[in-house]
């Protein structure tokens, strides 16, 4: 049984950089339910990021999201909680194969992302293929001595430290690619809930510059349009701009907002 080991977030990332290549657009699925996963899927967008950090995923409901969205032409990236070499295992066994690695400040950390996907020598991964369906439980011809080539790694930029080390974490041998969190980096500027503001918007057109001049690609997360087309104008190669959850949250207010008066009861409005 073949596995797509061409065709993973890194390889899309290399054709979209081609001549014919624009950016790759995408959206969070954060709602824990494969069938959102599967509409989502087939939305027509580059790629969707499964996300476990801040969003009610475990193993069992990342791996049922995954059998959903397995059968469309759309990239599936994971965030897990952490950069935990256990948890990542544990993804990597479900059978994800890119990565989204938050919180990572430091060449160390970037580092310990990357060794915590590969199999010895090259790295600390578990060896588990037997059981796994990443391997489809050893039905995948030499799936050990491959599996590297079918894992991604896309690390998150998301603090000042991460910001000031930028280009010597893009340097990491199997870091793929870049992703530039502004909640967060706000946060760690003192500038709390302010994505926004100028200094923001400077220091994530730093790490977008220095993505370029180290040649790997470089994405941000951006739901205001205006915000997300002068990312995108400033060379992003990759970007989220919206999810399930608020599309859904503001879509049901603009149903209560048209058909509920604000006293209470209901008002015609169409």
């Amino acid at each position: 049984m073949p596995l797509r080991i061409d065709h993973t977030f890194r390889d899309a990332l290399a054709a979209q950089q081609g001549e014919a290549g624009r950016p790759l657009a995408g959206m969070w699925v954060c709602s824990g339910s494969p069938l959102i996963a599967e509409l989502c899927a087939g939305s027509g967008l580059d790629w969707l990021l499964v996300d476990a950090e801040h969003s009610p995923n475990g193993l069992e409901s990342i791996l049922a999201q995954l059998q959903a969205i397995h059968g469309y032409p759309v990239q599936t990236l994971v965030r897990p909680p952490v950069n935990d070499t256990v948890v990542i295992k544990q993804y990597l066994d479900l059978g994800v194969q890119n990565l989204l690695i938050p919180m990572v400040n430091s060449v160390a950390e970037a580092e310990a992302a990357v060794a915590a996907t590969r199999y010895p020598p090259h790295g600390v991964r578990g060896v588990g293929s037997a059981l796994a369906r990443a391997a489809r439980w050893n039905r995948v011809p030499d799936y050990l001595a491959n599996a590297n080539s079918t894992i991604s790694v896309t690390v998150q930029i998301e603090s000042t430290a991460a910001v000031e080390a930028v280009a010597d974490i893009l340097k990491v041998d199997g870091v793929d690619a870049v992703f530039v969190g502004p909640s967060d980096l706000a946060a760690s500027m003192g500038l709390l809930g302010q994505q926004e503001h100028p200094e923001v918007r400077a220091a994530v057109e730093h790490c977008l510059a220095a993505a370029r001049a180290a040649g790997k690609p470089a994405g941000v997360n951006a739901f205001n349009p205006d915000t997300a087309r002068h990312y995108l104008d400033n060379g992003a190669d990759f970007i989220l701009v919206g999810a399930d959850v608020a599309l859904l949250a503001r879509g049901s207010e603009a149903l209560a907002a048209k058909y509920i008066r604000p006293g209470g009861g209901t008002q015609a409005s169409y």
